[in-house]
């Protein structure tokens, strides 16, 4: 199922599943998505969701609703894209899939992310998928094993960031385990989640 990683200036507060056909999003406390702002309406927003698609309803909110920085009504969303409430941003994750699986079914999104400059990436080192590498071109990357071990890398204006999401298991970089806060990447780091050896790669 969909997910979306919420964050308030660059660092996440929670990450909820899309699961119910409807999710409203507001101020209100009987909301299911509450974003505590006052630039949020009381009734803000609505995710519809269907076999076809994940779809976001503006409901005639005093501030409006932003998806990639564009003003929408009615707009369908795709993996990648984040939504802008207020001051918080809800980036919509793909379902969770286990590491080297996520980096072998994305690969191929690698040769047609090239541009110049070559985006920052995530290259396996060791697994099944050595020498896969995937292209760190959404705001929000997650990867792991649910309920064992889930990270998200987030894009920051500054660069990158790994942070806990859930599991008992935490993901380890340069040998380190990552505690409750994010930590910043930088080129050449090592990470190990979920039993996979991946390296940060940053031109």
């Amino acid at each position: 199922m969909p997910r979306l990683i919420v964050s308030i200036d660059g660092d996440v507060v929670k990450e909820i599943v899309l699961s119910k056909a409807r999710t409203t999003v507001g101020r209100r406390p009987y909301n299911d998505i509450v974003l505590d702002n006052l630039a949020i309406s009381g009734e803000h927003a609505v995710l519809v969701m269907d076999e076809q698609a994940l779809r976001i309803e503006d409901l005639g909110s005093t501030n409006g609703t932003r998806v990639n920085g564009e003003t929408v009504r009615n707009h369908v969303l795709r993996d990648g894209d984040v939504i802008a409430i207020g001051k918080y941003s809800l980036a919509l994750a793909h379902p969770l899939l286990p590491a080297a699986a996520v980096l072998a079914d994305e690969a191929d999104e690698t040769d047609s992310a090239q541009q110049t400059p070559r985006p920052a990436s995530i290259k396996v080192i060791s697994g099944r998928s050595t020498g896969r590498e995937l292209a760190l071109t959404k705001a929000v990357t997650t990867l792991g094993k649910p309920s064992v071990a889930v990270a998200a890398i987030t894009r920051r204006p500054n660069g990158f960031v790994l942070h806990h999401m859930e599991g008992s298991d935490r993901a380890v970089v340069n040998g380190v385990p990552v505690g409750p806060d994010a930590v910043p990447l930088e080129h050449g780091d090592s990470i190990l989640l979920a039993g996979t050896t991946m390296q940060f790669l940053q031109p």
